[in-house]
Formats: structure tokens, C-alpha cells, sequence
């Protein structure tokens, strides 16, 4: 029977021991050391990490709460200088799904997003200082083959945006101005032929518009003003008997 106490006393001493270990502050009130969190009303593990007089240090790990369980969804890898953190976010089998920095909760410099099936790129993005999309934007196939591209000037499209097939034949343009189309756009088949031509101008169609079959011109469709949505037929038709 002592041995028994003495055992229940030791698992108790040990227990409380390491439970002061975690969630405890400084003498300032701040936040530190481990810290784990739970849900509400759980046990189930909300989020556990480290800090160092209340700022953030090493790895934090965040968790979803499926069936009662702490599935992991995202890491920060934080440094004790500023807020920038290296981020990861995570399917709820464990593959990543992105990953790139954040400045607090602004997205910054790169980011990848991988395949749902696979860890090839699905999507390369960059954001500049103030977590506004910047420079040019990827998203590719699964064969690695380039889908989309397109070019962002602090958080609005700019410039020449391009749709390509798997085979990486172009399949259409645009041309934005200030996040607006604006320009002059072309639509292709999965030959590459060209099918459909005309501008934008600011956002809406423009001008003459032009509809090709078998590398011919057959249709122009007036978008102006002044002969709005006017459609002009070039095929010929055949005479009567």
C-alpha cells in the first residue's frame, strides 16, 4: 500500500510539475515559455507554440477539430525581431496546400500553391509590402505546363494577360489597364487558329469585333456608339435558281 501512495505521489508531483511548465508569464504579465490551448469546452488542441516575454519565437502549430481530434492546418515559423513568419497551410491528411511569408496578417514576397493531387505548383504568386498581388502570376497544369499568366501592379492587373491549352497553345488574350480591360483581345482554338478579335475599352467591348471560321473572316460585329452591336455577315450566300 505505500508503495502504491508513494507511486500516486510521485505521478501527481510530476504531473503538477510539468503542468507549470506550459502556459505560464513573466514577471511582467506577459506570455511565456510553451503555451498549448485547447477548444472551448475540449481537450482537443487548438494551437502550441513558445514565447519569449509575450512575442512569438520557433514553430507555432494550429489545429482544426475534426471528430474530436487536432488535425494540423497550418505552422508559422516566427523569428523574434518583427511579425514576419513563414507560413504553412495544410490539407487534413497532412499535405501542404501553400506556403510563403506574412507580415502580421498581410501576405508577402512569394507564394506557392501546390496540386491538389500532386507537389507540383498549381499556383506562383508575389505580393509586395503592402500585400498587394506584384509582378507576374502563374497558374499551371498538372503536367507542369503554364495555364495562366498574368501581371499585377499593386493589386490590379496591368498589361498583357495570356490563357494557354495544356499543349501550351494560346487559347486567348486580354490586355488590362489599371485592373480594367482596356485593349485589344484575341480568342483561339485548340489549333491555334485565331476565332475572334476586338478591344475593350474600359471594360466593355469596343469597335469593330471580328469572328473567323477556317482561318477566314465570316462575321464583324460593331460595339461603337454610334453602330452599337450591329452585326455584319460576309458569307456569301449562294444565288437563287
Amino acid at each position: 500500500m505505500e508503495k502504491v501512495i508513494a507511486i500516486l505521489l510521485v505521478l501527481f508531483v510530476y504531473s503538477f510539475g510539468f503542468s507549470q511548465d506550459i502556459n505560464q508569464f513573466d514577471e511582467n504579465g506577459k506570455r511565456h515559455g510553451v503555451w498549448k490551448k485547447t477548444f472551448k469546452n475540449t481537450n482537443v488542441l487548438r494551437y502550441e507554440g513558445e514565447f519569449l516575454h509575450g512575442k512569438e519565437i520557433g514553430v507555432f502549430k494550429f489545429y482544426k477539430n475534426i471528430r474530436k481530434k487536432a488535425v494540423l492546418t497550418a505552422t508559422r515559423t516566427f523569428n523574434e525581431n518583427d511579425n514576419k513568419t513563414y507560413v504553412k497551410f495544410f490539407a487534413s491528411r497532412g499535405k501542404v496546400i501553400s506556403e510563403g511569408k506574412m507580415d502580421g496578417k498581410l501576405y508577402m514576397g512569394e507564394w506557392k500553391y501546390y496540386q491538389k493531387n500532386s507537389d507540383k505548383l498549381l499556383i506562383l504568386e508575389n505580393y509586395n509590402d503592402k500585400g498587394n498581388l506584384e509582378g507576374e502570376r502563374h497558374v499551371y497544369y498538372p503536367n507542369g505546363q503554364v495555364a495562366e499568366k498574368q501581371n499585377y501592379v499593386d493589386g490590379k492587373l496591368e498589361g498583357i494577360s495570356t490563357w494557354y491549352a495544356s499543349n501550351d497553345v494560346v487559347l486567348k488574350t486580354y490586355v488590362y489597364v489599371n485592373g480594367e480591360l482596356h485593349g485589344e483581345s484575341k480568342f483561339y482554338n485548340s489549333m491555334g487558329d485565331l476565332i475572334t478579335e476586338g478591344r475593350y475599352k474600359h471594360g466593355k467591348k469596343h469597335g469593330i469585333w471580328k469572328y473567323y471560321e477556317n482561318g477566314k473572316l465570316k462575321d464583324e460585329k460593331n460595339f461603337s456608339p454610334e453602330g452599337k452591336y450591329k452585326k455584319k455577315t460576309l458569307t456569301k450566300k449562294a444565288p437563287k435558281k
